[in-house]
């Protein structure tokens, strides 16, 4: 007999939120090329990454600009601007989350985030505060996804069982990572195929 699914774990950016710095710098840098130039060799996924475990913005933006000093004021707004990488909630997804709350279920998160910025985007977006009895940040943690110890992190911490949660994240790579740790897991695209998931494991009733 298969263990209930009593709790559930997202994933918070592109989840609940909408984060792209495209955003942002189709404003500052029109050019396609130019642009993508900039995302891939200057501000890249993987400098960014090193705030989401850890690194002081401004430290990470003084090194950065000391090595491409000609786009000082084009690397300064990714930090300064962040916001507008940031557009808004995912369509869905927070009224869900309020949903299963009224409901009683449990819910913790697994982000990979720059302290610094959560602390922006739940004064921003007040759910975030509120919905979760447990978020698990990798800038706190020095740990990103997939990494499976940021996982049990969260498993140790709350003393869950990884069979009994359901866990939903746009990244492939993370899926995979909490599904070869017990948990259920879905591929996050839009929030309704991910409600009737949540219905089809007894989580919400169906409408």
């Amino acid at each position: 007999m298969s263990t209930p699914i009593t709790t559930v774990v997202f994933d918070i950016g592109n989840v609940l939120i909408e984060w792209n710095p495209e955003y942002l710098y189709r404003d500052l840098i029109p050019d396609d090329t130019a642009r993508q130039d900039f995302l891939e060799n200057v501000c890249s996924a993987e400098w960014n990454l090193q705030q989401d475990l850890g690194r002081p913005w401004a430290e990470a933006t003084e090194a950065l600009i000391g090595e491409h000093p000609d786009k000082a004021e084009m690397i300064a707004a990714y930090s300064d601007r962040w916001h507008d990488m940031v557009p808004g909630e995912i369509p869905g997804t927070p009224a869900l989350l309020a949903e299963l709350k009224d409901r009683g279920v449990p819910l913790f998160a697994i982000t990979n985030f720059s302290g610094e910025k959560f602390a922006e985007a739940q004064a921003r977006f007040p759910f975030l505060k509120t919905s979760f009895l447990d978020i698990v940040v990798s800038g706190d943690e020095r740990l990103v996804k997939p990494d499976p110890e940021i996982f049990r992190i969260l498993f140790t911490r709350q003393n869950l069982d990884p069979r009994e949660c359901i866990f939903v994240d746009d990244s492939k790579a993370n899926i995979e990572t909490a599904a070869a740790l017990g948990m259920t897991v879905h591929h996050f695209s839009e929030a309704g195929p991910f409600r009737q998931d949540l219905v089809a494991h007894g989580l919400l009733d169906g409408q």
